[in-house]
């Protein structure tokens, strides 16, 4: 029977749990610690729903009380955590295996190649300049210069037309809100333009004038990391003005819920404004004519209404526009449209196929394509009408991304990777189709020594589903089960495709397996599979998990009690869910920055937009969806849980550390069986994007260390 938590009055604290647990290094006793139970009850579609820890939903930064929860956790954690024995070895090895020379994909603007490059253990990218391929690189902004700790990042960047101004976006510690400056690469000097509260916002330029961007009202200072989002719109700002003096471009007052960016065609022609309620990929498109902006300002033309269909700008050359859209087509096709005709229609050039089309761009003349086969890139080259000219070689299972570039340019570059290659990236020359190395990774491992193999199980309702499952060759050959590490995420229409980790290397090196789900929910196989894994099919998605580990286990691929789990924010919910189900299926699981209250999360930030993929919490029939899974109010008091390691960050703000607090409340004041459920909170960090190095190889050394503690895995230099 699944109970929610029981109220106690608002004074009342739960009693210290006391596991002890016996790592490679020392036994270590683990006195939770003790955690104020409130009273709060509330009725709704006619269930009395108990949240004894609401007030772990306060911010971090404004209430006392929860700073010291929060002090008092990371203390019991850190213990333990560093009691591992093998803490030190994944460490060392997840340092040296991501210290190594990368590099970004190149931007071309006027005769300037702008691109970022991280020597190796810097905790944030430097941007750099090239004038001309064979330029000497000159460098430009280092963010490692802004904080001490190494946490305010260089989240986006977009350089002008011609190159002379750089428009930068700023995150500090990890946040959502967004600053932009400009930078003057001819005076190789920072301007003073500074734009606030930004958020969920593209960059694009018009010349060298100024750039469009997307922005929130200024909030409370109270409610700036936790209150609701609303009333999104597009801005002007032109260089060397203050933002008092940026000009409104579009906004929907009369649907404060919407959001939107803008895009600004390469030809400078048009700026194509993107609108959505939520985060499925359902938009209206509206467009603004810049050749009309002295007689007509920013009037926009409507191209599409009702927010129905996905819609991604592909280019615009002159009047004609082309999008890539799954508008009567689930796996997505491309079309044209011209606004000269007298009544604009929409032109197919490129029809549906059995692979997902995933983006497309005009460069040097031509149509190129990336599409997505069974969740690994495959990249084609069209003629302009549709026509197939050739096939980019991608060698093996793995990823391709970029292509960027203008309709005249005779290339582009792209980056390639997989579970086992490092991002590596290519400049291809259009006229040929003949690509060329630009950067290459020098790493520490080889490459051959791990396969990278994909299977297909069988979900419960006998669904087909893919996994990636990588190895070292010799357990390959001899099928000799290992510690395995099971990642999935399954939701927002996101597909999870093969990409290099140090930290998943360390594990492979350990002497472990890695195993990634293709799980419903997700946008490996267009709409059918993304509607197959959300709302009411949510359960779908945790069947198809399950299924997974249970696969691996069958297939001797891990042994029974050599099963780990992993996954963050939407994935972190996976965890929480999985476990409550099926808590004897897996040893150890790490949820990260998770949605763990799925009652309460449309309350917070930016998670009422999640309402597409979840249901609202505030319509009955939703509500009996997820009330049936929310880990926070299906915790199963009696039953032996796997050992737990929840990770947030003080500064997420997209989904809100409290999640993460009151799910690990809750389940260290459960009878969940004698296994460690602790938390880790990392400061001045946010949902993920900009952590630096250090504390991305901290933080993956107490994970791994871990999971591997309570899968048996067992590093080299541990062996004895």
């Amino acid at each position: 029977m699944l109970a929610a938590p029981t109220a106690l009055s608002a004074g009342e604290v739960q009693e210290p749990m006391t596991h002890t647990a016996t790592s490679a290094a020392a036994p270590v006793s683990l006195q939770y610690p003790q955690t104020e139970r409130g009273k709060v009850v509330e009725t709704l579609f006619g269930e009395r729903i108990a949240d004894p820890y609401r007030w772990l939903e306060n911010d971090v930064r404004e209430d006392p009380r929860v700073a010291s929860w929060v002090a008092d956790q990371n203390r019991i954690t850190r213990a333990y955590l560093d009691g591992l024995s093998d803490r030190a070895w994944f460490e060392k090895r997840i340092r040296s295996l991501i210290d190594y020379e990368r590099f970004g994909i190149p931007r071309k603007a006027g005769r300037s190649y702008f691109y970022e490059r991280n020597s190796g253990l810097q905790n944030q990218a430097q941007l750099f300049m090239r004038k001309g391929l064979s330029g000497k690189p000159r460098l430009l902004i280092d963010p490692n210069t802004w904080s001490g700790d190494g946490a305010d990042a260089l989240s986006g960047w977009e350089p002008s037309d011609e190159g002379r101004f750089l428009a930068l976006s700023v995150q500090q510690g990890g946040s959502d809100w967004r600053t932009l400056r400009v930078y003057d690469v001819r005076a190789g000097r920072m301007l003073d333009d500074d734009v606030h509260w930004a958020k969920f916002s593209g960059i694009s330029w018009i010349g060298d004038e100024g750039f469009f961007y997307s922005r929130f009202p200024e909030p409370k200072q109270a409610d700036a990391y936790t209150g609701l989002n609303y009333d999104h719109a597009v801005w002007f700002h032109r260089v060397g003005t203050p933002q008092s003096a940026d000009e409104p471009v579009f906004a929907t007052p009369d649907m404060p819920q919407t959001k939107h960016t803008a895009e600004v065609t390469r030809d400078g022609r048009h700026v194509v404004i993107r609108s959505s309620t939520g985060t499925d990929e359902r938009y209206e498109l509206r467009v603004i004519d810049l050749k009309q902006r002295k007689r007509q300002g920013w009037k926009a033309r409507t191209l599409v209404t009702g927010f129905d269909n996905d819609w991604q700008l592909v280019e615009g050359m002159g009047s004609k526009l082309w999008f890539v859209t799954n508008k009567d087509a689930p796996r997505y096709r491309l079309v044209s449209i011209d606004l000269a005709e007298a009544r604009p229609r929409w032109t197919e050039i490129i029809p549906e196929s059995n692979d997902i089309l995933s983006h497309a761009r005009i460069i040097g003349g031509h149509l190129v394509v990336s599409l997505l086969k069974d969740a690994t890139s495959r990249a084609l080259i069209y003629d302009l009408k549709g026509n197939s000219v050739r096939t980019v070689a991608l060698t093996g299972i793995g990823s391709a991304s970029g292509f960027r570039g203008r309709p005249d340019d005779p290339e582009t570059f792209y980056a390639y990777s997989s579970f086992n290659q490092p991002t590596a990236i290519y400049r291809m020359d259009l006229a040929t189709g003949k690509s060329s190395l630009f950067a290459s990774p020098d790493t520490g491992f080889e490459p051959r020594d791990y396969d990278v193999a994909q299977r297909f199980y069988t979900s419960k309702d006998g669904t087909r589903v893919p996994m990636f499952i990588v190895r070292s060759k010799e357990a390959a050959l001899s099928n000799k089960p290992q510690p395995t590490l099971l990642y999935g995420y399954g939701g927002f229409d996101v597909a999870m495709t093969p990409g290099f980790s140090a930290l998943r290397m360390a594990w492979l090196e350990a002497g472990g397996t890695f195993a990634m789900a293709n799980l419903r929910g997700g946008g490996e196989y267009g709409r059918e599979w993304h509607d197959g894994g959300r709302l009411a099919n949510k359960q779908n998605v945790f069947d198809d998990f399950i299924a997974a580990g249970e696969y691996l286990i069958a297939e001797g691929i891990t042994p029974r009690g050599g099963l780990a789990i992993q996954g963050g924010s939407n994935g972190g919910l996976l965890v929480g869910a999985v476990v409550n189900q099926r808590p004897d299926l897996f040893a150890a699981g790490n949820a990260a920055v998770g949605v763990m209250d799925m009652l309460r999360f449309n309350r917070f930030t930016a998670g009422r937009y999640w309402i597409d993929d979840y249901g609202d919490p505030g319509v009955e029939k939703d509500f009996r969806v997820l009330r049936a899974y929310s880990p926070y109010h299906n915790i199963r008091a009696g039953a032996d849980y796997p050992a737990l390691l929840v990770t947030t960050a003080d500064t997420d703000d997209r989904v809100v550390p409290g999640h993460s607090f009151k799910y690990a409340a809750a389940l260290q004041a459960a009878d969940a069986g004698d296994k460690p459920h602790l938390i880790r909170i990392e400061t001045r960090a946010g949902h993920g994007s900009g952590k630096p190095t250090d504390k991305l190889i901290e933080e993956g050394a107490d994970v791994l260390a871990f999971l591997g503690h309570w899968t048996g895995l067992n590093p080299p230099e541990q062996q004895h």
